[in-house]
């Protein structure tokens, strides 16, 4: 999870790091987009990457989709 300050630049190996999926706001980071606009991307439907929602508050990006964007999928 990305805490404290904010990455600039991911590298495509850091971003396979992360796991089978990560939580939307490492992969708002990972995108370049803020925190509050990947929520509210979220929120619209909007975000670039296909989202998984298990639980009713409970938000996760696959990785292999973030790579997908990235141009490494």
């Amino acid at each position: 999870m990305s805490r404290g300050c904010p990455k600039r630049h991911w590298t495509i190996e850091e971003v396979r790091a992360l796991g089978a999926s990560t939580d939307l706001e490492t992969a708002g980071a990972v995108l370049g987009i803020g925190r509050a606009l990947s929520y509210r991307l979220a929120k619209n439907d909007e975000f670039p990457v296909r989202l998984l929602r298990p639980g009713p508050s409970r938000i996760r990006v696959p990785v292999l989709e973030l790579l997908k964007v990235l141009g490494d999928g």
